[in-house]
């Protein structure tokens, strides 16, 4: 009996899928600090099972305070794989030996999201032109430097361009992430916020579809969106260079895979506003916003 058993587990063994190692070490998922912790983990701790039953090993998620945070962790191997911002991806690739290999689609096929500004629905502001025309009146609550829909996307289209720095434009300015932002905005103790359509909605498509629309109604209804940029690509996903092979294609045939099953949709339908899949992608994902970091630091020089 004592050899049957021996046999059974052996084979066992054998059979369960691993990453590769000869452990079974954790893998760390890095998320950004999009919104409060509690909520980013209730999003993620059922799309983080899952992968852990596909890899046969620990899934764990490193939640940072920041977008740096997770950056810093992936450069010192603390972290094996994260989901980033283009922003924050950039930062990854060339400081933390990142690289690019999924991104999220929406299930309706919508190529991407877009960042948005915002203010409180009984706001006097209407356009971006009223901010515009009104040096030195309002307070803005800016996003996470890393961030691209909180920060390089606003930075550019909205104040770069109109030769705006918003250091000097506004009365008092405040970086935080987009929950923070929103509830800020809403509760009017901020003027004017940078957020995206994940995040308070689309108000051209289905605005009701967005996280803080599900997770705070209330709040949610008291915003409004003034301005709304060109499309975004959906965010990317990265992992290590350093990772073995094997573990990469691991991770690779995870993602690609998943998202077949209406049990797996559901889950991926609580990550993002309407995530349906993960495609393959790689650095050249990043290059329009590469780009687009240029341009806005061109305006701001030549700006008065």
């Amino acid at each position: 009996m004592r050899n049957c058993l021996t046999l059974f587990v052996s084979l066992a063994m054998l059979l369960t899928p691993t990453m590769g190692r000869a452990d079974t070490k954790p893998v760390s998922f890095g998320l950004i600090a999009t919104e409060s912790a509690a909520n980013l983990k209730s999003q993620w701790e059922p799309f983080l099972k899952d992968m852990e039953k596909a890899l046969g090993v620990p899934v764990k998620a490193f939640y940072a305070p920041d977008y740096a945070g997770v950056i810093e962790a992936m450069r010192f191997n603390k972290v094996d794989l994260a989901w980033y911002g283009n922003k924050a991806a950039i930062e990854a690739v060339d400081r933390a030996g990142g690289e690019v290999f999924a991104q999220m689609i929406s299930a309706d096929g919508y190529p991407g999201y877009h960042s948005v500004l915002i203010v409180h629905r009984d706001s006097p502001i209407t356009s971006l032109d009223d901010v515009i025309k009104a040096p030195g009146q309002y307070s803005f609550g800016n996003g996470d430097p890393n961030s691209t829909s909180g920060f390089l996307v606003p930075g550019y289209y909205a104040f770069a361009k109109n030769g705006i720095d918003p250091k000097t434009h506004f009365t008092r300015v405040l970086n935080s992430n987009h929950e923070f932002n929103a509830l800020a905005v809403a509760n009017r103790q901020l003027d004017i916020a940078t957020n995206n359509t994940s995040m308070v909605g689309d108000p051209d498509r289905n605005p009701q579809a967005s996280r803080l629309w599900q997770s705070n109604p209330a709040m949610a209804e008291k915003i409004r969106v003034i301005w709304k940029s060109p499309l975004i690509p959906h965010e990317p996903i990265v992992y290590r260079k350093n990772l073995p092979d094997a573990d990469k294609q691991k991770l690779r045939d995870f993602f690609y895979g998943y998202g077949k099953t209406p049990e797996q949709k559901a889950v991926l339908a609580k990550l993002n506003q309407g995530v349906g899949a993960f495609i393959p992608s790689t650095n050249a994902q990043l290059q329009p916003i590469r780009d687009l970091e240029k341009y806005r630091d061109a305006l701001i020089k030549k700006s008065p």
